[in-house]
């Protein structure tokens, strides 16, 4: 089962990922919420639409924008609605 750790701590795990460039997408209920804070940073992907992100912090540690998603993707992507990517440093292992 796919999982994201950092910092030690799993981040997410769940068999249902959408794999999109490479990236493992993790559905919203599989997301363990207490480590995500709110983000005001937006990126912008010309076929999947607009990112929003998530600071993540977990034992004191932060690691800003490491995770993103996107409420309300274009149509080529709606298979990844609300669902979770990560990078700077967070580790997705099978």
């Amino acid at each position: 089962m796919p999982k994201a750790i950092w910092n030690g701590v799993v981040l997410a795990e769940s068999d249902h990922t959408e794999i999109v460039e490479g990236n493992h997408y993790f559905p919203p209920e599989s997301i363990h919420q207490e480590y995500f804070l709110p983000s005001d940073t937006q990126t912008v992907c010309p076929w999947k639409g607009v990112a929003h992100y998530y600071t993540l912090e977990v034992n004191g540690k932060v690691n800003r924008d490491a995770a993103w998603y996107y409420p309300s993707p274009k149509p080529a992507a709606k298979n990844i609605t609300g669902y979770v990517a990560f990078w700077r440093g967070v580790e997705v292992v099978d």
